[in-house]
């Protein structure tokens, strides 16, 4: 609400004024120019006076502020801490859409036969290749490649798997380990 005294400016025209009187909606101002003009309460807006912004700035610690700068600010998240042998694992998407192109006309059968014969052939390549550890992604759905996974992992001897890092991949990823025996 304004009231005699206020300082405003008039929106969308360059007019500042201070308030002489106010009737009902409308308020009677003098331009910084010395004019009269009448104006909707709705066409001003009330400007802070200087003066007070002043002070009320001079009320601000400046010991404070100076100690919000210098002392560094707890980090809300939890880092994940990085293991020296999770450094380049590789990691193999065993979606469909990132196995084929269009998997128009192929049935659930040809699906899940890709997705196994294609965790089959990075399986061997890792053994082959002495590499320590792997991680598919198969996804949550509803459970029929990670259960076909698990399944063909526990063919092999000298692979130990589990799920993957739960804050890393959630609940759709498996991690396999092979041991290596020293030849």
């Amino acid at each position: 609400m304004l009231v005699k005294g206020d300082k405003v400016s008039v929106l969308d025209e360059a007019i500042n004024g201070t308030v002489v009187s106010v009737k009902n909606n409308e308020i009677l101002i003098e331009t910084t120019d010395g004019f009269t003009m009448t104006f909707f309460v709705n066409e001003l807006l009330k400007i802070q006076d200087s003066s007070n912004l002043m002070n009320s700035i001079k009320r601000i610690n400046l010991d404070e502020v100076s100690k919000e700068k210098t002392e560094p600010k707890p980090r809300s998240f939890v880092k994940e801490k990085k293991d020296k042998r999770d450094f380049g694992v590789p990691e193999f998407d065993l979606h469909i859409e990132k196995l084929v192109p269009n998997k128009r006309g192929m049935s659930n059968y040809d699906i899940l036969t890709l997705q196994t014969e294609t965790a089959k052939r990075h399986i061997e390549f890792a053994i082959r290749n002495r590499i320590p550890k792997i991680v598919f992604i198969h996804g949550v759905g509803e459970g029929i490649l990670k259960a076909e996974l698990d399944f063909l992992l526990g063919r092999y001897d000298g692979i130990d798997f589990q799920d993957a890092n739960y804050q890393k991949y959630g609940l759709g990823a498996t991690e396999v380990y092979f041991r290596q025996n020293n030849k």
